[in-house]
């Protein structure tokens, strides 16, 4: 009996031992397996893609996000998130970008950051193109006047027919996307403003959803179908995720800074003050060297915008009118005019109706024409003050000047003044040798002269020692 319980310990240890070294490897392999999976799943997941703007949106601007759109196509992207804070738009380039985001071949979300901010036309024309549209809360898009610009030398019918696409657009996008388009004839015809609340609260909404930040937008994507042009879905997986930002290149970042219609304004002004400077005071063609540089910077950055021309030849003329006063007895009137030209065409400088909310700061136009009316007054001072100033060369130049009697003056003799003897007539009396006279006039080669007083004389003998 003893002998059977000891074996069956024996078994008993032995088939614990096997069911161990059994458990332990089915573990291993189950750890494997899962890591396996976890990574097909991590590989399968597609990339998400970010790109960020925030200025004008012009041809620049447009060229940059288009890049990024092309970049998320090329890497099969899951989607591409268009982070934008507008800052004025042109409005065909904004059309024209809202018709590449609808033709997307990845899911593209526009979301209007920061929170109160106002998309203007930008977002009138980019949300209802979004295969999804997010907007920050307190902010809002559109603008109070016509968001369609009638073309110039067509017809009125022709006009309307243009006006009737661009509607039709954005219908076909309404209904693509689910979202209410209604608002479009409005701000077409006349203008249309709208806040987040209220453009998330309309059946069905203007927008697909509120969200703080880009974690809040996330979250909120997480498990949403976007059905592209051609009617492919694809249901998003954005929890965890990190987009990949595209940041813009040194061309792209040089030509986003030039379009900047502030920036264009300062080039301008700083070019005609270059030029300015250098008709002041010739310095070998270095300052007009400079002006040519800045006015290039200025016209490649107009390029992209909407200029006013004439409003680029008030500038122009403003200049003018305050280099004039350098010469004409006008007591600073010219100036003052100058000054009041250039304020008027640096606010008009852009057109307005092209490109809505493009325009320059106005506190950096006060600035600019303060700067440049100390310029000017202190370029008309300088100018008089050099007129006004006695003659300190030729012979008009040595009257005043204190003389040394060579030869008696009695009334005639001669005198000695700036390095030259000089036929002398005294007008007081007479003059001996040594004795210092005054210069009062010169005619014929010869000097009118007086005498001084010895008070008068001592000091000038003092001061020539």
């Amino acid at each position: 009996m003893r002998y059977l319980a000891r074996q069956s310990r024996e078994v008993y240890r032995a088939c614990s031992a096997r069911i161990t070294i059994w458990g332990n490897r089915i573990a291993l392999i189950s750890l494997l397996w899962l890591i396996l999976v976890a990574g097909v799943a991590a590989q399968s997941i597609q990339p998400i893609y970010q790109v960020e703007y925030d200025g004008v949106l012009s041809s620049y601007a447009a060229g940059y996000i288009r890049r990024a759109l092309r970049e998320a196509e090329a890497a099969n992207a899951q989607m591409l998130i268009v982070h934008i804070t507008p800052r004025g738009a042109v409005l065909s380039e904004a059309r024209a970008l809202a018709n590449d985001i609808a033709a997307a071949s990845v899911p593209v979300v526009v979301y209007i950051n920061p929170a109160g901010h106002d998309a203007g036309a930008a977002g009138s024309w980019l949300l209802p193109a979004a295969h999804i549209a997010a907007m920050a809360p307190d902010s809002r898009f559109g603008i109070a006047a016509p968001l369609f610009v009638p073309t110039m030398g067509v017809s009125e019918a022709t006009q309307d027919l243009l006006l009737v696409e661009q509607l039709q657009q954005f219908e076909a996008w309404g209904a693509a996307r689910n979202r209410d388009v209604s608002w479009a004839e409005t701000a077409l015809r006349s203008g249309f403003i709208a806040t987040a609340a209220q453009a998330i609260e309309t059946s069905p909404p203007i927008i697909d959803l509120v969200a703080r930040d880009r974690t809040e937008l996330l979250q909120r994507l997480e498990g949403r179908t976007v059905t592209l042009v051609g009617g492919q879905q694809m249901t998003l997986s954005t929890l965890g995720a990190r987009p990949l930002v595209i940041e813009v290149n040194l061309i792209e970042a040089f030509l986003l800074v030039l379009a900047n219609p502030t920036i264009v304004f300062i080039l301008l002004i700083m070019a005609g003050l270059a030029f300015y400077a250098e008709f002041l005071s010739p310095t070998v063609g270095i300052l007009a060297g400079l002006g040519v540089l800045l006015l290039a910077g200025a016209i490649i950055g107009m390029i992209a915008l909407p200029v006013q021309w004439l409003s680029v030849v008030g500038i122009l003329i403003a200049f003018g009118l305050i280099a004039a006063d350098l010469f004409v007895p006008s007591h600073g009137t010219l100036t003052v005019i100058g000054v009041g030209v250039m304020i008027a065409s640096a606010l008009t400088l852009f057109d307005a109706t092209q490109a809505p909310g493009v325009a320059v700061a106005l506190w950096v136009v006060m600035l600019v024409a303060a700067i440049i009316a100390i310029f000017a007054v202190t370029g008309v001072w300088l100018a008089l003050r050099s007129r006004n100033r006695p003659v300190t060369t030729g012979q008009e130049g040595l009257i005043g000047r204190l003389a040394e009697v060579r030869k008696r003056l009695d009334p005639e003799g001669m005198v000695f003044v700036e390095g030259a003897l000089w036929r002398a007539v005294c007008e007081n009396g007479t003059a001996e040798e040594g004795e210092f006279v005054r210069v009062t006039g010169i005619y014929a080669l010869r000097l009118t002269v007086r005498r001084i007083d010895p008070s008068e004389e001592l000091m000038s003998t003092s001061s020539s020692s």
